[in-house]
C-alpha cells in the first residue's frame, strides 16, 4: 500500500482529554476518531490491526473445534426475562421499543440467545459436545467510557459458548478455552496473566480472567510470586500485615478499657493521630443496609472494605445515611463502636486477634482495649481488599499489586441459564438432563489498546509483528529517480514475498516522514537516501530496537524475510 492512497490523519499534538498511552498514540497517529463518548470510528490502519486479531482469535478457536456463527445484536426482551436479567442488569443495558410496542435490547451479550439456540436444536446426548462461537458487535451504556478504545459503549467482542452433559465435559472444554487463550495472547505479542475472579453478572461457580499488566488498567491483580497464586482482587484472599501497635510512642494499645475523648475527629486518620496510634490499631465500623435490615462491617483500620466480597455473604447492601446512623445506632457516623451493640456484625479476619480503638458510641469519644470475641461477637469473613504488605494465605510469600487492563474472561456457567431457558437434552436412557455450558469472551480492541500501553516510547507506537498493519514501511528519501526506482522494486518484490508494506512516497520532508514512522509504530523501516545508495547500500531500522543494518538492495528482502 502506498501512503498517498491510504487514509492516515496524523496528528502533532495529543488530544486534549486523552489520559491512556493507548488512547493518545492511536488520536494522533490517525488509527481511530471519536465520534461521542464512548464510540469511535476504526479508520483503515486501525482495522487492518482488528483484522489481524480477529485472524489469530479464529485460528486458535478454530483449531480447538469451536464453530464460529452470527447472532443478532438486537434482542427481545423475553428471553431476557427469562433468566432475570432484564430485570438483575440495570442503566447499563440500551433498551428500547420496536414499532410494535414490543420491548427490546441491544445485547451487551450472548448467553440468553446462545442458549435459546441449544434449547431449539440440541436434543439427544449425541449433539454433545458442541462449542460456537461469533465476533460480533456489543453495546453497554457506560456511565463513565475513557481511556479510549479500552471502555467504549459499542465495542466488538468474541464470544463463545461450550454445551456439554456433564461436569467433566465442562471441566474439559474450560481447559480448551484457556489454553487456545494463551496462544492467541501470545501471538498477538502480549504479556499476560491468568488470573482467578468474579463471575459477577454471569454467574456460574468459576471464573478466570486474563490480565494485561499496564499503569492504564482500571482493574488490580494480587500476585505472589513464591506460589503463583493470582487473582483479580476482587477475589483475592490474603493475610493482612501484622498489627503494629505502639508505632508514634512505642506505647502499646492498652488492654484496659477506657473511653477517651476525641473532639470533632471522626475518621481512623484523624483519631490515628491524634491518638498517636497506628491506623492498624483501630476497628473501622460501617453500617449498612441490607434486604434483611441493617448491619455492622468492621475491619481494620489500614484496610478497606471489599464491597464485592462482602456480597457475596450477605448479598445486596447500600451504606446507611447519615440521618439513619443516627436512628438506628443512636450516635453520629465516626463515632460507631461494635461494643454493646445489639446488631448483626460482620468482622474481617484480620480482626481476630489483638487490642484495638473503636468508636465509643457516644459523640465525640473512642474506646480503647476493645478485645475481639470478648467485648463483641461476629461472624469472620475475608472482606478486606488484598494488596500490597499482605501475605498469601496459600503459602505465607509477600504478595504484589499490579494495575492490568482486562483482555478476556471464562466462566463456568453450569446451568444458570440453561436450566431458566430449558435446555436440555435426552441421555442414553432416555432421560433429560440439563446442559451444561461454559462462556469465553474475548475484546479484540483491548488487545491492540494493551499492545501499545505495552509497546510504546517517546517518538510513538511500537507494534508486536503478529498485529501490525503492515511489515515493513519503506521511506524513500527524495524524488531522484534510483531513489524512486530502488524504492519501487523494493516494494514490489516485498510484496510478491508475501510480507505486508507501506510505502511513504509523499512529497514530504524527511523529518516528518520519520516522525510519522515512528508514531505508527510499523517494525521495519527501510530507509532509502541517495547518500546511501551512492555507498551501495540502504537502512533497514528495527522500530523496536532502534538498530540500523546498512544492506545492498538485493539483500534487502532476504534479510527481511528472516527476521
Amino acid at each position: 500500500m502506498r501512503f498517498s492512497n491510504i487514509f492516515i490523519p496524523t496528528l502533532r499534538e495529543a488530544p486534549a482529554d486523552a489520559e491512556a498511552i493507548s488512547h493518545i498514540l492511536m488520536v494522533r497517529a490517525g488509527y481511530v476518531r471519536q465520534l461521542a463518548a464512548g464510540l469511535y470510528i476504526y479508520l483503515p490502519l486501525a482495522l487492518r490491526i482488528m483484522e489481524k486479531i480477529n485472524n489469530i482469535i479464529r485460528e486458535e478457536m478454530n483449531a480447538i473445534g469451536a464453530q464460529e456463527i452470527s447472532m443478532p445484536c438486537l434482542h427481545p426482551s423475553e428471553i431476557w426475562e427469562k433468566t432475570g436479567r432484564w430485570d438483575e442488569i440495570g442503566d447499563e443495558m440500551f433498551r428500547l421499543k420496536d414499532r410494535g410496542g414490543r420491548d427490546m435490547c441491544l445485547g451487551m451479550t450472548h448467553e440468553e440467545i446462545i442458549t435459546w439456540l441449544a434449547s431449539m436444536e440440541i436434543s439427544s446426548y449425541r449433539d454433545l459436545p458442541q462449542t460456537w462461537y461469533q465476533i460480533q458487535t456489543k453495546f453497554r451504556d457506560e456511565a463513565r467510557p475513557k481511556s479510549g478504545i479500552l471502555r467504549t459503549r459499542e465495542f466488538t467482542m468474541k464470544d463463545s459458548y461450550s454445551f456439554d452433559r456433564d461436569e467433566a465435559g465442562l471441566e474439559i472444554n474450560y481447559q480448551k478455552h484457556a489454553g487456545a487463550y494463551h496462544k492467541i495472547f501470545e501471538r498477538c505479542g502480549l504479556k499476560f496473566l491468568q488470573v482467578e475472579s468474579d463471575p459477577g453478572m454471569m454467574g456460574g461457580a468459576t471464573a478466570h480472567e486474563f490480565m494485561a499488566p499496564s499503569p492504564a488498567g482500571e482493574d488490580t491483580v494480587v500476585l505472589c510470586d513464591k506460589c503463583g497464586y493470582s487473582a483479580n482482587v476482587e477475589l483475592a484472599l490474603s493475610v493482612p500485615s501484622q498489627q503494629i501497635v505502639g508505632a508514634r510512642h512505642a506505647v502499646p494499645v492498652q488492654n484496659e478499657m477506657e473511653d477517651v475523648e476525641t473532639p470533632e475527629k471522626r475518621t481512623v486518620a484523624e483519631v490515628s493521630n491524634f491518638l498517636k496510634e497506628a491506623p492498624s490499631c483501630f476497628i473501622k465500623s460501617l453500617l449498612l443496609i441490607g434486604d434483611d435490615g441493617p448491619f455492622l462491617a468492621l475491619v481494620r483500620g489500614d484496610q478497606e472494605l471489599h464491597e464485592k466480597k462482602l456480597q457475596r455473604i450477605t448479598g445486596e447492601f447500600r451504606p446507611a445515611q447519615k440521618d439513619e446512623v443516627k436512628e438506628i445506632l443512636c450516635v453520629e457516623a465516626g463515632f460507631i463502636g461494635p461494643n454493646n451493640r445489639d446488631i448483626k456484625i460482620i468482622a474481617d479476619v484480620s480482626l481476630k486477634e489483638g487490642v484495638y480503638i473503636a468508636g465509643a458510641n457516644k459523640a465525640g469519644f473512642h474506646t480503647r482495649g476493645i478485645k475481639p470475641g470478648e467485648h463483641f461477637t461476629a461472624e469472620w469473613h475475608d472482606i478486606h481488599i488484598a494488596g500490597q504488605g499482605d501475605t498469601c494465605s496459600k503459602c505465607g510469600g509477600p504478595l504484589t499489586a499490579e494495575n492490568v487492563i482486562e483482555i478476556g474472561n471464562i466462566f463456568k456457567l453450569g446451568t444458570k441459564y440453561s436450566k431458566p431457558l430449558k435446555a436440555v437434552y435426552l441421555d442414553e436412557n432416555g432421560k433429560e438432563e440439563t446442559i451444561i455450558m461454559g462462556s469465553y469472551g474475548i475484546g479484540p480492541a483491548r488487545i491492540a489498546a494493551a499492545a501499545i500501553e505495552q509497546n510504546n516510547d517517546k517518538d510513538g507506537i511500537i507494534w508486536p509483528s503478529s498485529i501490525s498493519p503492515f511489515d515493513v514501511e519503506i521511506i524513500p528519501l527524495g524524488s531522484e529517480d534510483d531513489v524512486l526506482s530502488i524504492a519501487d522494486t523494493l516494494y514490489n518484490d516485498l510484496i510478491n514475498a508475501g510480507i505486508d508494506v507501506l510505502m511513504d512516497d509523499r512529497d514530504e520532508r524527511p523529518g516528518v516522514k520519520f516522525k510519522d514512522a515512528d508514531l505508527l509504530g510499523i517494525p521495519w523501516q527501510v530507509v532509502i537516501g541517495k547518500k546511501g545508495l551512492k555507498e551501495g547500500v540502504v537502512e533497514v531500522k528495527s522500530r523496536k530496537t532502534k538498530e540500523t543494518d546498512r544492506l545492498a538492495p538485493s539483500k534487502v528482502l532476504e534479510y527481511l524475510k528472516s527476521v
